[in-house]
């Protein structure tokens, strides 16, 4: 298997017990795994998505961090992602969705 040269975490506010719970995932951050798994075949992109457990910036969700490069987004909807993966198709991040 090759290193994937990106790995996508994407809030799903799960808890110790499995559950989700929390803010990112009723604000639909489930609906976004599928269409990002979709769009990274679509695309050809060597990424990876990984689901996690809370991020801690609830008041920002859903919530996305791209390593290794390490860089955060918040409130990630359909439309945003699509904005983050074109600018990953050219290697960079979508600078004006970064989070501050």
């Amino acid at each position: 298997m090759r290193k994937p040269d990106y790995h996508f975490l994407v809030c799903n506010s799960f808890r110790v017990s499995g559950v989700p719970q929390g803010v990112c995932n009723k604000k639909g951050a489930v609906d976004l795994l599928g269409y990002l798994e979709n769009e990274i075949v679509d695309r050809g992109l060597n990424a990876q998505v990984s689901s996690t457990s809370c991020l801690k910036i609830c008041e920002h969700g859903p919530a996305m961090v791209i390593y290794p490069a390490g860089w955060w987004y918040n409130e990630v909807d359909i439309k945003k992602l699509d904005t983050i993966l074109e600018a990953l198709e050219n290697g960079q991040p979508a600078a004006e969705l970064l989070a501050t």
